[in-house]
């Protein structure tokens, strides 16, 4: 179902003619407001299985978000299974791909203290129009919402403590990913950094 503000029918309109027709799962484009928000939050407490899109900067802040719209923290920690959160890297074009040696800098960057170690990086050529990167490999954050991120919503939906529970449970974030990546040779530090310049582990 297509939104068509000159017909008054947007997201929350069109969630409310859906549920009438008791699907199992509901994918909502993207959800932009409160009353989006309430109703999506709403359809998942009644047994629909609920996705959609919200723009954050990372997977925990995605409960900041929604707290900011007004949703209580209650429902928050009784709707949400799980969030995920992603960015696209360019890769290394695998034409004009060489190697150097990373300097003690570039690995303090990256969080690594291992040096002599090689990393990878194109030179540019006609394949790759001369940037060095041809096509995109993606990093993600999935955050699953266990009892221990419920109890935390419930007593503050602060986007840096929510995320630090997480990664106490072994969430693997989107900068980490892309450390993985670079050490692969899948995609350089410039390009991480780049990509995650607004991950809060960095600041």
């Amino acid at each position: 179902m297509n939104v068509n503000p000159r017909i008054e029918l947007d997201f929350a309109k069109g969630l409310r003619h859906i549920l009438r027709q008791d699907p199992d799962i509901i994918m909502i484009g993207e959800i932009r407001d409160r009353p989006t928000a309430e109703i999506a939050i709403q359809a998942s407490l009644t047994g629909h299985l609920v996705l959609s899109t919200l723009h954050t900067n990372d997977a925990p802040s995605a409960l900041t978000r929604l707290a900011d719209m007004g949703i209580e923290p209650y429902l928050l920690a009784s709707s949400i299974l799980g969030i995920v959160a992603q960015r696209l890297m360019r890769q290394i074009c695998p034409h004009c791909k060489t190697s150097y040696t990373p300097s003690a800098e570039e690995l303090a960057e990256l969080g690594l203290k291992k040096e002599g170690g090689k990393f990878f990086r194109g030179t540019g050529c006609e394949q790759c129009f001369h940037s060095g990167y041809k096509g995109r490999h993606g990093i993600y954050e999935l955050m699953p919402v266990t009892s221990q991120i419920k109890s935390q919503v419930l007593r503050s939906q602060d986007g840096e403590e929510l995320r630090k529970v997480a990664l106490a449970q072994e969430m693997k974030s989107l900068f980490d990913q892309g450390v993985e990546l670079v050490i692969s040779g899948i995609t350089t530090s410039a390009e991480l950094l780049r990509v995650t310049r607004m991950d809060p582990e960095r600041e």
